[in-house]
């Protein structure tokens, strides 16, 4: 059974104010997802460039992004970037355009894992509410769109504080919200902004937030992790 992580890295700046991406690469080894959708991947100004080196990402060994090829030297759209670990396919990637006031983007992956194929979006949803309906929606509408449907989990930072309410409600009334918990402030955690929600044909077995010392620092957010069930999925890795 695969596990999908969400984890918005901050552009690796730590609660310590240092920025340290080998710390963001300590911490998905400790917490060892298949696919993981980051947020903040990418610096904010200037070139833009990856907030993890590709070549750290190289060195370990572990991981990969998936390539989306917009801006030489990002690893992602507008901050949005997958990671994908041994064993795990790329069929197709594609970017998403939000509606937005102010940049902001979606990043999609088809995906196959063993016999089993998943769609991946990953998302950093705006901080006003009515944009982030907006967006919601324009995600929801891409995925209606596609050419064939596929068993889906949708992952990011929602910047939503209320439960149940909002672009919630919007991804919720065809899919399912794994539960998770407060994944905000990372110190002490009480916000549960990161979200993690699965189509009808993906069962969701477990689901949670990823505390450790290193995660506590490396980030002002914490991962949250879903463990999923695929038709024709490999078995979990030893």
């Amino acid at each position: 059974m695969p596990l999908v992580a969400s984890y918005n890295i901050r552009k690796c700046l730590g609660s310590d104010r240092r920025r340290r991406p080998e710390r963001i690469l300590d911490v998905l080894e400790e917490l060892a997802p298949d696919v993981v959708a980051l947020q903040e991947a990418d610096r904010r100004f200037g070139q833009r460039q990856a907030a993890i080196p590709q070549h750290l990402l190289a060195e370990r060994g572990r991981y990969r992004a998936v390539p989306f090829d917009v801006r030489h030297g990002s690893l992602g759209w507008h901050g949005n970037a997958i990671l994908v670990g041994q064993g795990v396919d790329i069929e197709r990637c594609q970017t998403l355009h939000l509606p937005a006031l102010e940049p902001r983007g979606a990043v999609m992956a088809d995906l196959r894992i063993g016999n089993a194929r998943l769609r991946v979006v990953g998302m950093h949803l705006d901080l006003s509410g009515l944009w982030r309906r907006r967006q919601a929606r324009a995600i929801l509408h891409h995925l209606d769109s596609q050419a064939e449907a596929l068993p889906t989990v949708m992952m990011g930072d929602m910047n939503e504080w209320s439960a149940g309410r909002g672009c919630l409600r919007d991804f919720g009334q065809h899919h399912q919200g794994a539960i998770t918990g407060p994944s905000f402030h990372a110190r002490r955690p009480v916000g549960r902004l990161d979200r993690i929600f699965a189509s009808p044909d993906v069962r969701v077995v477990a689901a949670g937030v990823h505390r450790s010392a290193t995660a506590a620092v490396a980030s002002d957010h914490l991962p949250v992790w879903a463990r999923i069930g695929l038709a024709g999925a490999a078995p979990p890795r030893t």
